[in-house]
C-alpha cells in the first residue's frame, strides 16, 4: 500500500489553510501549526478560519499549536505560509525536530527589517542542510478556495527537489511552474508588496492611471535592480512571481497592501490604521528593509525609498512625488 504524503503548513492564515486544502486534495494528510492555542482549537473543532468565512477544512486536516508535533512527522514537505519578520524565531524553534532531508517550501513574502536578510538567506543560516524552495506569484486565498484557477511560481535549484515539492500541490485549477531561480521569485514576491502600497497611494491620492502605469513600470525596474545585485536573471522577473504577482497585488482592492496604499493615499496615517492592521500587510515591512539593504548594497531605489519614507517618516506625499518627478533623465 503506497504511504500517503505527509505534508506540514506553519501558519494557519488564508494562505496557510488553502495550501492545506490543495496538499489534502492532491493526497496529502496536512498538519497546519499555528502558534495561538485558542485559535487552533477553535479551527481545530469548528473546521473554519477566521480567514476564509464560509470555507470548510476537511476533517483529515490536522491543526495543532504544538511545533514540534506539526514538523516532526512530515516527511514530504514543510511550508513557511508565516509573516515575514516571524521567519527566524518559528525555524529556529523548529530546527531541532525537523527530519533530515525534508524540502522547506517558503510561501512567506519579505525581507527581515533591521537586517536587510533575505527570508531564503536566514533559513540557510539556520539550516544548512535542507533542500529549500520558493513558492510565490498571483493568487488570493479566497479564489484558490472556491477552486478559481490560479498559476504560481515553485523555484528551486534542484530540478528533482522542485518535481517533487510541485506534485504536492497540483491540481487542474492550482497549477506550479517551475523555475531555477529562487532569488528571483523571493524578490518579486517580495518588492511587489512595497510597488503595491506605492500603487494605491497614487489611486488614492487621485494622481491617475497614468502615474499608475509608469510607477509599476519603474517599480518592476527595482524589483529587477535589487534581483541582480542578489544574483537573479532579470528574464524572471517576466514571470508569474514577478509580473504576475505585481499585477495582482498593485491593482485589485482585495491585496491588503494595495488597501493599505489607498487609505493612506487619502489621508490616513499608519498610526491612524491601527496596529493591529499592519502585520497583515508585509509591505510595511518590506518597504524599510529594501531600503536598508538598496543602501547596502549602493542601489538606487526612489520608489521603495519613497514608500518607506512614506510609512516611516511621515514623508508628503507631494513631496515624494515631486522628488521623483525631479530625478535626472536617464535611459528606460
Amino acid at each position: 500500500m503506497m504511504r500517503r504524503k505527509s505534508v506540514t503548513i506553519l501558519g494557519g492564515g488564508a494562505w496557510g489553510s488553502v495550501l492545506a486544502m490543495v496538499a489534502e486534495t492532491v493526497g496529502s494528510r496536512p498538519t497546519i501549526w499555528m502558534k495561538d492555542k485558542s485559535t487552533a482549537a477553535q479551527i481545530q473543532n469548528s473546521r473554519e478560519s477566521p480567514r476564509l468565512p464560509g470555507i470548510h477544512l476537511d476533517e483529515d486536516i490536522f491543526i495543532t499549536a504544538d511545533l514540534a508535533v506539526a514538523v516532526q512527522d512530515a516527511r514530504d514537505a514543510i511550508v513557511l505560509a508565516i509573516p515575514a519578520q516571524s521567519v527566524r524565531e518559528v525555524v529556529i524553534a523548529a530546527a531541532p525536530h525537523i527530519p533530515k532531508g525534508v524540502p522547506l517550501v517558503l510561501a512567506a513574502k519579505g525581507i527581515e527589517n533591521g537586517t536587510g536578510r533575505l527570508l531564503s538567506e536566514i533559513i540557510a543560516e539556520i539550516l544548512p542542510q535542507s533542500p529549500l524552495a520558493v513558492m510565490s506569484g498571483p493568487g488570493f486565498a479566497a479564489e484558490v478556495a472556491l477552486g478559481l484557477p490560479t498559476a504560481v511560481t515553485l523555484a528551486c535549484r534542484d530540478g528533482r527537489i522542485a518535481r517533487r515539492v510541485a506534485a504536492l500541490f497540483m491540481l487542474p485549477h492550482f497549477r506550479p511552474y517551475l523555475s531555477t531561480d529562487p532569488v528571483a521569485a523571493e524578490i518579486g514576491g517580495a518588492l511587489k508588496n512595497v510597488m503595491a502600497i506605492a500603487s494605491g497611494i497614487i489611486i488614492g491620492h487621485g494622481l491617475g492611471e497614468n502615474a499608475r502605469s509608469a510607477l509599476l513600470t519603474r517599480g518592476l525596474a527595482e524589483m529587477v535592480r535589487l534581483g541582480k545585485a542578489k544574483g537573479a536573471k532579470a528574464a524572471s522577473f517576466a514571470g508569474l512571481s514577478g509580473l504576475g504577482d505585481l499585477m495582482l497585488s498593485a491593482t485589485s482592492e482585495k491585496s491588503r497592501n494595495y488597501a493599505l496604499g489607498l487609505a493612506i493615499g487619502r489621508g490616513a496615517s499608519i498610526r491612524q490604521l491601527g496596529a493591529d492592521q499592519q502585520p497583515l500587510a508585509e509591505g510595511i515591512h518590506t518597504a524599510a528593509a529594501a531600503t536598508l539593504l538598496a543602501g547596502t548594497l549602493n542601489l538606487d531605489m526612489p520608489i521603495t525609498t519613497a514608500v518607506d519614507a512614506i510609512l516611516h517618516l511621515e514623508a508628503n506625499i507631494e513631496d515624494c512625488m515631486a522628488a521623483l518627478l525631479a530625478r535626472p533623465v536617464g535611459k528606460e
